[in-house]
């Protein structure tokens, strides 16, 4: 979890944060002042004076700089593609063969890879959200978000001729981890939620106390065998021996102000919800390089043989990973190799690795429908990026905090989903003198059909790449598109007959 400077904890009853430098870019002032929560970090104390002002004053973090609609950009640097579109997004989708159960012939797949248009909108919630926990409470900023999907296609393979169809809906949240405090016992807060009589006879009865309740625990002082003798911690003598401990069973004002602390191993939560029957929980941080959470320069992604990384593919190790590896890479920025347009056998293709694949090379799309995120690289050539910020979520992390995914009967039982990765860079980019805002994401869902052979599981990559600016932000052409897509009146576009996930 990150925190945000500020210059003191309570001034008059308001909260005050760091002032933003006008001459600053806008990620500039968004992220300045951040550093990571310590535990042994100051805690402030929270005063229920104090609610509305700490709600008024929650901070949205980086996700502020998301707040509008976003709409698909596209650049076309990348001169080696024959018939660029104004489509920016890239989605693989595997999904099992037609007529295949789990249990019979395993690993058949189906696989399509399209590129599509979008429009994302995110929305600040006004005020805090409070997450009441007792001694521990948390105020996030949270940020809704809603998006429509359509993929393009050409007509009978005709470029210039392109018809858009609803593939995609999904909506949800994102929530930024704001302000954590102590919230203490305090007299008031005991009286009023007390809820228990004011004297206790079995306490006079077991161990003599007369008290009205008891708010700290009592400790027999009398050894065993001896007549039972309690008294309250509090009157133990230096060095003193007691041999029961009797815990008390009421607050006493200052309780919970010496900890446990809750320091979250995240800032950044997302919950989504897909309508063909799987919610998400995803959890993150903002990726530091050399220290800084907002990055000078543009992300990197590479070149060469490098492209070929397992983790960025739309071919996972266990579908026999087209017969390559790391160590012996294809190279994704060369034309797909010879084999790919071949007739494969069991000669020159021992073990089917190449033939299981071979048509997720062959696709119109390579290199994108073998890495998609190879379309934000190339997105990316030839603009001026000055800075960004790099926020990386999953629902299933190596250590710490986990995120989920719940999914209905019929999903779990023919395609369930098991993990979600996403990766999303906000960029400044400057074009003619003018500072843009840019959104790129990549979203990894992993589904888990059939099996291989030998019996193990197969992992299918399921992957979504995009690039989206402000709608002011991008060339007329790809405007008008994008009016005519998502901002024509109601009614005007068919419903949404799929999705990139087919399932959620």
């Amino acid at each position: 979890m990150l925190k945000r400077k500020t210059e003191s904890l309570e001034t008059g009853g308001k909260l005050f944060r760091k002032s933003f430098n006008e001459n600053e870019g806008v990620l500039e002032q968004i992220m300045d002042g951040y550093s990571k929560l310590l535990i042994d970090d100051p805690v402030r104390p929270f005063k229920e004076a104090n609610l509305q002002e700490i709600g008024n004053n929650v901070d949205y973090g980086i996700l502020k700089a998301l707040d509008g609609t976003w709409v698909s950009y596209n650049a076309n640097y990348n001169k080696n593609v024959k018939a660029p579109s104004l489509a920016s997004g890239i989605h693989t989708t595997i999904m099992p063969s037609p007529g295949t159960n789990s249990g019979t012939i395993p690993g058949k797949f189906a696989f399509d890879c399209e590129e599509y248009i979008e429009k994302l909108t995110f929305s600040i919630v006004p005020g805090g959200v409070r997450n009441r926990g007792g001694a521990s409470e948390l105020f996030c900023g949270a940020v809704k978000y809603e998006q429509t999907i359509k993929s393009v296609n050409t007509v009978n393979g005709q470029d210039d001729q392109r018809y858009y169809t609803p593939i995609h809906e999904e909506n949800g949240m994102f929530l930024w981890l704001s302000d954590m405090y102590n919230h203490a016992a305090t007299k008031e807060s005991i009286e009023r939620d007390r809820g228990i009589h004011a004297f206790s006879q079995e306490d006079y009865d077991n161990y003599g106390y007369t008290g009205k309740y008891r708010d700290e625990p009592l400790v027999r002082v009398s050894p065993d065998g001896q007549e039972k003798k309690y008294i309250l911690q509090s009157q133990l003598l230096p060095g003193q021996e007691y041999y029961e401990i009797i815990p008390a069973q009421e607050l006493k004002p200052g309780a919970g102000m010496d900890g446990p602390y809750f320091i979250p191993d995240y800032s950044i939560s997302r919950s989504g919800v897909i309508p063909h029957g799987s919610t998400i929980t995803l959890l993150g941080d903002i990726i530091t390089k050399n220290g800084e959470y907002l990055v000078n320069g543009f992300p990197e992604f590479p070149y060469g043989d490098a492209t070929w990384d397992p983790d960025h593919l739309a071919i996972s190790p266990t579908m026999g990973g087209a017969g390559a590896s790391p160590t012996r890479p294809i190279d994704l920025d060369q034309p797909a190799p010879a084999w790919v347009h071949e007739t494969l056998t069991d000669e020159n293709d021992p073990g089917s690795n190449k033939i299981y694949t071979q048509r997720i090379l062959a696709d119109d799309l390579y290199p994108y429908s073998v890495r998609p995120d190879l379309r934000l690289r190339d997105t990316l050539r030839g603009q001026e990026v000055t800075n960004y910020v790099h926020i990386k979520m999953s629902s299933k992390m190596k250590t710490g905090a986990q995120g989920g995914i719940l999914n209905v009967p019929f999903v779990n039982r023919f395609v369930p989903t098991v993990e979600v990765d996403m990766n999303m860079w906000i960029e400044t980019v400057i074009e003619d003198g003018k500072e843009i805002l840019q959104l790129q994401y990549e979203q990894i869902v992993f589904f888990e059909f059939d099996f291989g052979n030998d019996g193990g599981t197969t992992s299918w990559p399921h992957i979504q790449t995009n690039t989206l600016r402000k709608l002011e932000d991008i060339p007329e052409d790809q405007r008008k598109v994008i009016e005519e897509q998502f901002f024509a009146p109601y009614g005007s576009s068919d419903s949404a007959s799929g999705c990139p996930y087919h399932k959620g």
